[in-house]
């Protein structure tokens, strides 16, 4: 028994009715649709060297680890600065190499948005007594094809916004690693000066047994300097936890593992303060005009404005196929032809899908305004912050610590004329101690509120507020006595 010829699908093309051919006309476009050599990463490197000065790699293979590994050890090799600590964090953090793959994610959904979709191919075989049919069909989803231009320009607004997304993450982890390098060095400083307030208090208390036991003071006063020499003891022991704590955060913002965790080097001293710094009034139609957030929440309404363009546009035509046919039996001639299918709104007119578009929409646009809002309030916050820290940490350099300092020598004169007994130099040695420590954490806030600005200038920062700063800084100065 003959079958017929198979069907020859050009000669069946050329038969299909127009609708076809107009729809097919997206195929250059999901042609091209393919993956970028750096997964979508170009916007956020190059927020990485405008903003910060930095360098961005991922570690994508055993080479590209190799290489980063390398440059990690060359920038632990030296002294950690504030820089060299961020340029780290950038290639070594492990949580930001995940936001990178989660970039890649994002550019897979939008290349899969804009490739055409697979036809379907049917093929069927049935016998019927004596005879023989064979089905043969190609379809393909015009509804898909329609759409397909609106679903790629809102994937690429999806894209776009995961780009800033990364970016604004990448930025933030930079910004508290600034922090916690300026807290962990103020920590380090503050605890090589406990030590030293540690062995004074010590001196003077061994002083002050020899002079009770050889009568000289009574026991009153002895009590006292022993009574420093114990709270220099506590205050060496909640500086060092506290050298510990800041030390552990700045390791695991750097994603330090085993020997790297020794090998880090931090300054002796914090940076000092600069001269002065000058006034920007114009600080918050700036930031208004660079933040990242900003410019997410931006791109999101302008998604969802699309997108509830695609939902009016699919409301009525939401299944939609045409195939060609082909179909042969061993008796009767081939038939081809075509076929269209449509679903008819008789029960779900997508009024519901329409509605909840429009609320998407409407919901992203209060959204943007509360980002605008925070952005205004946040770099203002900021800006008056940076300030504050700054007259309070000049006014620690310029007057209370010379202050003390000339009293110091004062009674350091009259010690040595005998006016006064040494446990009064002592006495005022202590004050001069709480001076240096409120002035190291000055000088420490100032620097993380500088960090904090610049953060809010390009994206949402993590504002420290000023009760905390005053309990950080009341926690680091040792008790008056």
């Amino acid at each position: 028994m003959r079958l017929s010829s198979p069907m020859r699908f050009p000669q069946a093309l050329a038969r299909a009715p127009r609708l076809l051919l107009i729809a097919s006309l997206p195929l250059a476009l999901g042609a091209c649709a393919s993956l970028s050599a750096d997964r979508g990463l170009g916007p956020v490197q190059q927020a990485a060297r405008q903003h910060l000065g930095q360098d961005l790699t991922v570690a994508k293979d055993a080479a590209s680890q190799d290489s980063i590994a390398r440059r990690v050890s060359d920038l632990l090799a030296a002294e950690l600065t504030a820089d060299s600590a961020v340029q780290i964090a950038l290639l070594n953090n492990p949580g930001l190499q995940a936001k990178f793959q989660e970039l890649g994610l994002a550019e897979a959904e939008l290349v899969q948005a804009s490739r055409l979709p697979n036809p379907g191919f049917s093929f069927g075989r049935s016998k019927k007594g004596g005879e023989r049919e064979i089905d043969r069909a190609i379809s393909f989803d015009l509804g898909h094809l329609i759409t397909l231009p609106l679903n790629q320009k809102l994937e690429q607004r999806r894209f776009a916004a995961q780009q800033l997304h990364t970016s604004q993450q990448m930025l933030s982890l930079a910004a508290e690693t600034r922090k916690a390098f300026y807290r962990a060095a103020a920590a380090e400083q503050t605890l090589r000066y406990l030590e030293q307030v540690r062995e004074a208090a010590d001196a003077g208390a061994e002083m002050a047994r020899r002079l009770a036991r050889a009568g000289n003071i009574n026991k009153l006063e002895q009590a006292r300097e022993h009574a420093f020499y114990a709270e220099a003891v506590l205050n060496l022991a909640r500086g060092q936890q506290a050298s510990n704590s800041a030390r552990e955060r700045l390791i695991r913002l750097l994603g330090l593992w085993g020997a790297q965790t020794q090998a880090l080097k931090l300054p002796e001293r914090l940076p000092d303060l600069p001269g002065d710094i000058r006034e920007q009034p114009e600080i918050e139609q700036q930031a208004f005009a660079q933040r990242l957030d900003v410019q997410a929440a931006k791109q999101q309404s302008e998604a969802m404005a699309r997108n509830l363009g695609l939902n009016k546009i699919t409301r009525f035509v939401n299944v939609l196929e045409l195939g060609l046919i082909n179909n042969s039996s061993n008796e009767a001639p081939n038939q081809t032809g075509y076929e269209l299918s449509i679903e008819l709104p008789l029960f779900d007119w997508g009024d519901a899908r329409v509605a909840r578009a429009e609320s998407l929409y409407m919901q992203s646009l209060h959204s943007a305004a509360q980002v605008a809002v925070d952005a205004r309030s946040e770099v203002r916050e900021a800006y008056l912050g940076m300030r504050s820290s700054y007259d309070i940490a000049r006014h620690y350099r310029d007057d209370i610590v010379p202050t003390a300092k000339r009293i110091s020598d004062e009674n350091l004169l009259r010690y040595n004329g005998m006016f006064i007994s040494v446990f009064e130099l002592l006495a005022d040695a202590r004050s001069q101690m709480a001076s240096v420590m409120g002035a190291i954490a000055a000088q420490r806030d100032y620097w993380t509120a500088r960090a904090d600005l610049d953060m809010a200038l390009i994206g949402k920062p993590s504002l420290s507020g000023p009760a905390e700063a005053a309990g950080s800084a009341s926690t680091a100065a040792p008790a008056g006595h």
